[in-house]
Order: structure tokens, then C-alpha cells, then sequence
């Protein structure tokens, strides 16, 4: 399976439909039209507090997601790669949570 495809399952579990993100040029997941996921060059990239980035990079979880490139790293950002298949839902879930919708 694509990471395209396990994106695409994901919008589905959490019936929601992705839509194109201005800011990051990728296909995004909103709630009360916040983004809290999005797929970004075969990663899913979730957003979460800090502290619990922190957390998940420090364990080998997911990186900090650099949307440019350029070593700015966004601190609230987290990018699982196509291995962390099985944390997407859950971490996708929490993120959702996180932004303010219901989980």
C-alpha cells in the first residue's frame, strides 16, 4: 500500500475529506477548519503539543517536520514516514484532539 493510499484509508476511518492546504501545498486533514494532519512527500505530518513531540522524537517515534527544508524545525509538528503505518490512526486521532475537534 501507497502512502497515498494509507492517507487516503486514514481520511476515511476518521470520515473526514482531505483538502489542499495553501500554506504547506499538501493534502491536508481540518477540524473547524484547522489543520491537524496532512500528507507532506510520503509522510504523514500531525500536529501536537510540544511536549509530546518532544516525547515521540526522543523515543524514535518521528522527527520534527522542516516544511521548507532549511533546518527551521516546527516545534508543534511531527512527521511519522511511511514505516509508522500503525501509529498514523492514533497519533492522526490525537492530533485532532489536539486542534480542538472531537476525537
Amino acid at each position: 500500500m501507497t502512502p497515498d493510499d494509507r492517507y487516503a484509508a486514514l481520511a476515511a476511518t476518521l470520515g473526514i475529506q482531505p483538502s489542499q492546504s495553501r500554506g504547506f501545498g499538501s493534502s491536508c486533514l481540518q477540524v473547524d477548519g484547522r489543520i491537524f494532519a496532512m500528507l507532506v512527500r510520503g509522510t504523514l505530518v500531525v500536529k501536537l503539543p510540544k511536549q509530546r513531540v518532544d516525547a515521540l522524537v526522543a523515543a524514535g517515534k518521528g522527527e520534527r517536520f522542516d516544511p521548507r527544508r532549511d533546518g527551521r524545525l516546527m516545534k508543534e509538528w511531527l512527521v511519522l514516514g511511511p514505516s509508522a503505518e500503525d501509529d498514523w490512526l492514533s497519533l492522526a486521532t490525537e492530533a485532532r484532539r489536539f486542534v480542538g475537534g472531537a476525537g
